[in-house]
């Protein structure tokens, strides 16, 4: 059975395409349909919610400022301390419960050997946040 002619001849030959508008009829009407339910698919009932503030404080930890100056002078928060002493208060400071930041301040002239050490020193007494303070504006 040959399609899409009126003519009688055998030799007509067969149609082999797909006839596209049908297919974009029932996709259209399957839009509209899904356009207009959409909206009534929401079973939402209206309430009125309280309003509370849930963001949590952040902690900042606490910054020490360990400063070693051209004599070999060593300074926690602008306090001298002996070697001792430095390291009986970074043992006090990683008992607690959020251990502070150091912030290594050196003398340029200071040679790497004194910082090194105290480097070590905190690294022995748990401190891991440490940091190193220098001056941008110098171009040495």
């Amino acid at each position: 059975m040959a399609f899409g002619g009126l003519s009688n001849h055998t030799n007509a030959q067969n149609m082999a395409e797909i006839n596209m508008i049908p297919l974009i009829d029932v996709m259209l009407v399957l839009l509209v349909i899904f356009i207009i339910t959409a909206p009534m698919m929401t079973n939402a009932v209206k309430i009125k919610l309280p309003t509370a503030s849930s963001a949590p404080n952040p902690i900042k930890p606490e910054m020490v400022q360990i400063t070693i100056n051209a004599q070999h002078k060593i300074y926690w928060n602008k306090d001298e301390v002996s070697t001792a002493a430095l390291a009986q208060k970074m043992q006090n400071a990683a008992a607690l419960s959020t251990q502070p930041e150091l912030q290594i301040r050196a003398d340029g002239d200071v040679a790497y050997q004194y910082v090194a050490a105290v480097m070590a020193q905190a690294a022995s007494a748990g401190l891991d946040k440490l940091g190193f303070v220098t001056d941008p504006k110098s171009n040495h």
